[in-house]
């Protein structure tokens, strides 16, 4: 029986979590996946529960949160024509992911200001 070399075990583990990080990382999808998920569901609400972000900027990011199925761009023919934003139940498993990183960087903000 041949024993797994550690940096296959490494390679295991950071593979998948790179893979997850380029879907979430960036500056705004995180905020963007927060703001959808707690109701936001047209364009300006979800700019305006985020700081700092451009039309053109959450318009990208949306459409990328859309390729990747965790968005969901709702037309309702109306008139006038109504766009909004739903949040995929997809993005509901990235839910205990996104409160422990809450915790951790409430955690490590408390450790980091005992100095």
């Amino acid at each position: 029986m041949t024993k797994k070399k550690p940096f296959n075990d490494c390679f295991n583990t950071v593979k998948p979590v790179k893979d997850a990080l380029e879907v979430i990382n960036g500056k705004w999808k995180l905020a963007i996946i927060i703001s959808v998920g707690v109701g936001n569901e047209r364009f300006t609400d979800i700019q305006d529960s985020i700081e700092g972000i451009t039309p053109k900027v959450l318009a990208k990011e949306l459409k990328d949160l859309e390729n990747h199925r965790l968005i969901k761009r709702v037309i309702i023919e109306d008139y006038p024509v109504k766009i909004i934003y739903k949040s995929e139940p997809y993005a509901d498993t990235l839910s205990p992911i996104i409160y422990a990183l809450k915790e951790w960087g409430i955690r490590h903000k408390e450790i980091i200001s005992q100095k």
